[in-house]
């Protein structure tokens, strides 16, 4: 898994700890819906700190809290 995947995987898991949708979140956070869904759809492989914090602030969690997840845990190297 990449930091794109591990990335995805948390918002969606978030949202389902949390009962929202990827609008709801959108809506929340202040961030586009479209790029929202770029993101949980696999489009968007970088999502910036910037967005994944605006993200955060609107689930009312920390960036920390963010990936404190075994999600990324053993990334793989993204340079090779």
């Amino acid at each position: 898994m990449d930091i794109g995947e591990a990335v995805k995987e948390r918002i969606l898991e978030l949202c389902r700890e949390k009962n929202l949708s990827v609008n709801k979140l959108s809506n929340m956070s202040g961030v586009t819906q479209s790029t929202v869904n770029n993101i949980v759809s696999g489009r968007n492989h970088s999502a910036t700190i910037s967005t994944i914090k605006k993200l955060c602030d609107g689930m009312g969690i920390t960036i920390e809290e963010f990936f404190n997840s075994e999600l990324f845990r053993g990334l793989e190297q993204e340079i090779k």
